[in-house]
């Protein structure tokens, strides 16, 4: 994954407009499971656009955006410019050049699986204070609840990329590792896009794995996107539907 930041700076554009929020009761866990209070500041690391910091900006945290991608972290200063909290970053999970233990909460909104987990791991610890959390967050697509989402999923395996290389799924098993010989908790959360087909065509121009305009594939797989759209299509409409899964637990210094 050695392009993992190069490979998002023509995604930004669609990144930010089509991908999903992040559900209010990912507050609502974490103040009640973790004691987050509109003083903790967050460290988002892989911030992004700021999908992720925007809803902790929202509840009046001070948030530090860790994002390495010159396009996205510039969507994000745009998005957020209006939140006087917010400070943003060109660093990375490895190395953030956050202070020791200046922070009560790291966070990673469909990011954590681009880093490489033993160096993040020493750098989440070295920068969160005592008794922080770290917080790992996706928005997970359903890949077969309904027949769309199928022929969905299937598109993808057929034209993305590299796809099955790079889906997050390839890492999320591997989260008890990461926070051993601590644990680690889990909590899922409902959350539902809908998109008319030029946004459904941006939804899936902002993922790392779909082909570029120009290379081979990228006409066969819009033009397979829109048979899928108009087949499974309600009132013009198609729905994402996803499962926001929540990880968070606290860190020790060995890995």
């Amino acid at each position: 994954m050695s392009d993992s930041v190069a490979r998002f700076s023509n995604r930004a554009e669609n990144y930010a407009k089509y991908r999903p929020n992040y559900p209010a009761g990912v507050i609502d866990i974490l103040k009640s499971d973790c004691g987050l209070t509109e003083t903790s500041t967050i460290a988002d690391v892989g911030s992004g656009t700021g999908i992720l910091s925007e809803l902790f900006l929202k509840n009046g945290n001070p948030v530090i955006g860790i994002e390495p991608n010159a396009a996205m972290r510039q969507s994000a200063e745009r998005l957020l410019a209006g939140f006087a909290n917010f400070v943003s970053i060109d660093a990375t999970a490895e190395a953030t050049t956050l202070e020791p233990a200046s922070v009560d909460f790291v966070t990673a909104g469909q990011a954590f699986h681009w880093f490489d987990r033993e160096k993040a791991r020493r750098e989440f610890a070295r920068i969160l204070k005592p008794g922080g959390w770290v917080i790992l967050i996706w928005n997970e697509r359903r890949l077969d609840s309904t027949p769309f989402l199928r022929d969905y999923e299937n598109l993808l395996l057929r034209y993305g990329t590299d796809y099955d290389k790079v889906r997050h799924e390839n890492v999320t098993g591997n989260i008890a590792q990461f926070f051993a010989p601590g644990a680690f908790q889990l909590k899922s959360l409902e959350n539902v896009q809908l998109f008319d087909f030029e946004s459904l065509k941006g939804r899936t121009r902002s993922a790392s794995y779909t082909p570029e305009p120009g290379t081979p594939n990228f006409e066969l797989m819009f033009a397979k996107l829109e048979e899928i759209f108009n087949a499974h299509k309600s009132e013009g409409i198609v729905t994402f539907e996803y499962e926001t899964r929540i990880y968070y637990g606290h860190l020790t210094n060995s890995f």
